[in-house]
Parts: structure tokens; C-alpha cells; sequence
């Protein structure tokens, strides 16, 4: 092990100091290998994360996600480009600028996907992907309330717990049923289809982000250094091999060494655009910015994927939403009690209260679409709640084949990069939205839900054809915020990373984040990340000890 120097008390590293492990980026991964990396004491790593530390108020309080869309402290605030399938529409795309990452700020639902995502990850060429393969990483790392079984586990450091019942929420359940669809415990399970209570990550009513739950149990060994505030600036080759990571840090740059390997961990947004400003990703693109080329690798930044929602909203005619809490001071301040007291009530509660996975054709193998149920509604993602009683259901599809990039915009590596999701741009996308509202219709029209809808406020009654619901969701549809695949796993020339997440043409160089994903798993993508984090530090300290 190298030394160095760590902790809250001497957090940022002498100029060139050296370590064994240099990973970019405090992330849903980032967080995962710091924490695994350094757990035997035998090698010296460094974690850099170009936010601050994790002690927003609002991070920790499960709800409080909704007050975090728009806080430059804690959220980049990326913005795609004109989207051609939209109108030429900009869409957020927030992501965690924190200890935590994207884990410190996003809805807290825990979604592994479907086995057969990970099993096409295996038929793709990815040797050591299939479901069988990286289930014990999903349970390695769960600390599942309901116990141990054969597809969950318990004591590991990402808490997941259940959510307290709602009559909104058993409402949509009742009518999923009613409308043909199967019910469902656990969309964790052995099958992920029906309707349900989602699962969050989360303990004792206080948000479980890698942050809490990897890191700082961490943060007391000697071996683990973590430089919050450093921008990672460029990746330092030595011919092909990565010999370290040069960062700002107070209006300075320094240079760490990286001894063993540099590891990039900083998302499906931030981790191309790190290759590409260090030399490595499509020579065209690099050279028009004045950056020397050291690996043509043209699929960096590519092959970019999202999850597209369409949300419905329904005014309520029960005054038992979060819509009537936020609009009455003595609600506010009894949500506020119980949660203090209890950790109970509408805090307490994610981005998903209840939802389904369903098939929009009964003859799909599995689910291609998601919905999510949610105890409030406002005119946009982020936006001030309505003052009326309120709820909404969103439809996203899960598989979508719209593809988008991530590029440069200079060789300045602190404005944000240009984001292309490419939504909608699928006819397959296209006719799958549609065929997700019509299905999350049939469902908001059972008897079960009928006494709690007094309307439907959009996209209303007068949206009715297949080409009024297409338009509705170019013109209102939303992200659910699931970015992936930009530096690709696979054996194809496009590909930017093999099996064992090395980035190909390269030394001493890997990516462990969502960008790694062949293709966009079927569901949401916090648990995948983590596990890919796990996955990645085993392979890691195995390839250690073997020299």
C-alpha cells in the first residue's frame, strides 16, 4: 500500500501525492468502490467528487428529493440540447453534484430490472453478466427489511425498506386488478410484472444514498482518502497507460497519482465527457477542440439512453394528498411532527408510491412498461404543487431504441457538455407511449380509483386519438432521470469498455458507472449502479492479487 494521509482532517492531498486506486467521481458506483477498495487496508485510495459533502437537510429526508431539482449546491442542472423528437423541446437532466452522487438526490425507489436485462447483457458478448452472475452483488449489497431469500439479502450497506400503506395508493392497486393486471409484493422478485407498493432506499425513514451507506463508514480508515469540491479536469496517460488524474481544487490544479488504476465513476453524463477532454474518444471531435488524441475511440459519449415518462394528472376529490399538506400551514407542520417523532407520513415517501410493470401486448415476454404513482401533481417536474387536492400516474416505456450522445462542447472542462437523448426519435418509442397511456387509462377508469377521480386535468378529455396522446407526450413528457450506456460494455468496435470494464486500447484504466450498461435495464437504475460497482471492485482486487 502507498501511503497517504486521510479523513475529514487533512481532506485534500499534497501535490502529487500517489495512491494505489484514483477514483472520479462519489457516486451510486463511486461511493460502492471507495468503500470496497480500501475495506482490507492493503491499498491507498483516492476518492474525488466535484461537489461538496452530503449535509443539505433536504437529502436526507426522503420527500425532500422534490426540493432538489433546482439546487445548483447539490444538482448540475444539465439541460439536453433542442430535442428534434420533441419540438425541438429542452429537457432536464439533473444529476447529483454531491457526496452520493445522483444516490443523495434521486427518488430513492429500488429497482433491480428484469433478470432478462442482464441476461441479454450476457448474449450481447458480456461474459460474467448474466442475471445468475450479478444477483449476488444485488444481494451483497442489500440490506432488505423483509429478511433473506434466495433473490435478497440482508446486512449490507444499502437499506431497503417498505412504505407505509396509502387509500390512493391500495386504489390503484384495486384497479390494476380490475383492469386484468396481475397484483405483486416484491418487483424485485421472481417476476417483475403487476401492481404494487414500491420498495425505497432508504432506513428508518432517513434516505440510505451510497454516501450514507458506503462511505461513511468508511471515511475512519486510514488507506481512504476523499477530496470533495475537486473538478477532475483531465485523465494523465504515460504513452496508453493511466498513470493518474489531474483535478481543481480552491482555484488550483494538482495532480494524483494513480499507481495501480485510475477508475471513472462520474455517470453516463460526466464520464465521457472526462475521456473525451483527456484524449480518449472520437478523433474528429477531440482534434476540432485542440485536444491531442490518444485513443480513437469512437464510441465514447455514444449510444446514450433514457427512460421518456408521460405524466397524467387527476384532481382528487378526497383531501389526502401531498397537495393538501403543502397548501395548509397546520398539515405542514403535523407532516412535519410525525416525521420527526415517528419518521412517518407523506415525508417519509419517494419519487414512486405505488406503480406497476405491464405489458402493453399481452404477448411480450416480459413488461415494457413502467408506471408510477405518485400522492401529488404540479404543471412540470420540479414545479410549485397545485393548491388543490392531487394526484398523478406517469407511463415510461422501458426498453426504448431512440438513442442519444454526450460531447464536448470545448476543451474547458468546467462548462457542462452537450446532451442529445434523441427522445421519441424511434418510431418502436413512438407507438409504445402511446400504447403505455392508452393501458394507464384503462387502469385510471376502474370502478376501484373512480370515487377519488373528479377529473383528469391533462392531458384531459379532449386528448383522445393516437396522434392527440403522441403529441401530449412530446409536448409535456419528462425524463425519469436514468442515463446509461454512453461508454458501453460489449466485444463490438463501438463498444468502450470489455467485460471487465477496462476501456479498451487502454492500461490501468476502467469506467464502473451507469454508462457502462450495454443497454438501459427495465426499470429504475440506482440498484444496477451499485451492483456494477460491486461487480467492478471484485474484479478489481482479484486482478491485484493476481499480479
Amino acid at each position: 500500500m502507498r501511503s497517504a494521509f486521510h479523513g475529514e482532517r487533512r481532506e485534500h492531498p499534497l501535490q502529487n501525492a500517489s495512491f494505489d486506486y484514483v477514483i472520479v467521481g462519489a457516486g451510486s458506483a463511486g461511493c460502492v468502490l471507495a468503500n470496497r477498495l480500501s475495506e482490507s487496508g492493503r491499498h491507498s485510495v483516492l476518492l474525488l467528487e466535484a461537489g461538496g459533502h452530503d449535509r443539505h437537510f433536504w437529502i436526507h429526508v426522503p420527500l425532500g428529493y422534490g426540493k432538489l431539482f433546482a439546487d445548483a449546491r447539490v444538482n448540475w442542472l444539465y439541460k439536453t440540447e433542442p430535442e428534434p423528437g420533441l419540438g425541438g423541446r429542452e429537457v432536464i437532466q439533473p444529476r447529483g453534484k454531491v457526496l452520493g452522487g445522483s444516490s443523495s438526490i434521486n427518488g430513492l425507489l429500488y429497482i433491480r430490472g428484469q433478470a432478462e436485462d442482464f441476461d441479454h447483457w450476457r448474449q450481447l458478448g458480456n461474459a460474467g453478466w448474466s442475471f445468475a452472475d450479478v444477483l449476488p452483488y444485488f444481494r451483497k449489497a442489500e440490506d432488505q427489511v423483509r429478511g433473506e431469500s434466495e433473490l435478497h439479502g440482508v446486512g449490507g450497506p444499502l437499506a431497503v425498506s417498505d412504505v407505509e400503506r396509502h387509500p390512493l395508493c391500495e386504489a390503484f392497486i384495486a384497479a390494476a386488478k380490475q383492469a386484468g393486471y396481475p397484483q405483486t409484493a416484491d418487483f424485485n422478485g421472481a417476476s417483475q410484472e403487476g401492481a404494487g407498493y414500491y420498495q425505497l432506499t432508504a432506513r428508518n425513514g432517513r434516505r440510505c444514498s451510497t454516501a450514507r451507506g458506503y462511505l461513511k463508514p468508511a471515511r475512519r480508515r486510514s488507506n481512504l482518502t476523499v477530496v470533495s469540491d475537486a473538478l477532475a479536469t483531465r485523465v494523465l496517460f504515460e504513452g496508453r497507460r493511466a498513470i493518474g488524474v489531474e483535478y481543481r481544487k480552491d482555484g488550483r490544479t494538482h495532480v494524483a497519482r494513480a499507481d495501480d488504476e485510475v477508475i471513472l465513476s462520474g455517470g453516463a453524463f460526466n464520464s465521457p465527457q472526462l475521456l473525451q477532454l483527456s484524449g480518449v474518444g472520437p478523433a474528429a471531435l477531440l482534434r476540432s477542440h485542440g485536444i491531442d488524441v490518444i485513443a480513437d475511440l469512437p464510441g465514447v459519449g455514444e449510444d446514450l439512453q433514457d427512460h421518456y415518462q408521460s405524466r397524467f394528472n387527476y384532481r382528487c376529490t378526497q383531501n389526502l394528498t401531498i397537495n393538501d399538506m403543502m397548501a395548509s400551514w397546520p398539515k405542514r407542520m403535523a407532516a412535519g411532527l410525525n416525521y420527526l417523532l415517528f419518521r412517518k407520513g407523506f415525508l417519509s415517501i419517494g419519487a414512486g408510491y405505488a406503480g406497476a410493470f405491464l405489458k402493453t401486448d399481452p404477448s411480450l415476454p416480459t413488461p415494457d412498461v413502467q408506471i408510477h404513482f405518485i400522492l401529488f401533481t404540479a404543471e412540470s417536474v420540479g414545479q410549485k404543487l397545485h393548491p388543490f387536492p392531487g394526484f398523478l400516474a406517469s407511463v415510461c416505456q422501458l426498453r426504448p431504441q431512440s438513442r442519444g450522445h454526450v460531447r464536448i462542447k470545448s476543451a474547458d472542462p468546467a462548462p457542462a457538455p452537450a446532451i442529445q437523448q434523441g427522445y421519441l426519435t424511434a418510431p418502436f418509442d413512438r407507438d409504445v407511449m402511446v400504447a403505455g397511456q392508452k393501458l394507464l387509462r384503462t387502469i385510471m377508469g376502474q370502478p376501484a380509483i373512480a370515487p377519488y377521480i373528479a377529473e383528469e386535468l391533462n392531458p384531459g378529455p379532449r386528448c383522445q386519438s393516437d396522434e392527440d396522446l403522441l403529441a401530449f407526450a412530446r409536448d409535456k413528457g419528462t425524463t425519469v432521470f436514468h442515463p446509461t450506456s454512453t461508454c458501453r460494455m460489449g466485444p463490438d468496435d463501438r463498444a468502450v469498455v470489455d467485460e471487465t470494464l477496462r476501456v479498451k486500447g487502454l492500461d490501468r484504466l476502467r469506467v464502473a458507472d451507469a454508462s457502462i450498461m450495454p443497454t438501459l435495464v427495465s426499470g429504475n437504475t440506482n440498484a444496477a449502479a451499485i451492483m456494477i460497482g460491486e461487480k467492478a471492485a471484485d474484479m478489481i482486487l482479484r486482478a491485484a492479487r493476481h499480479g
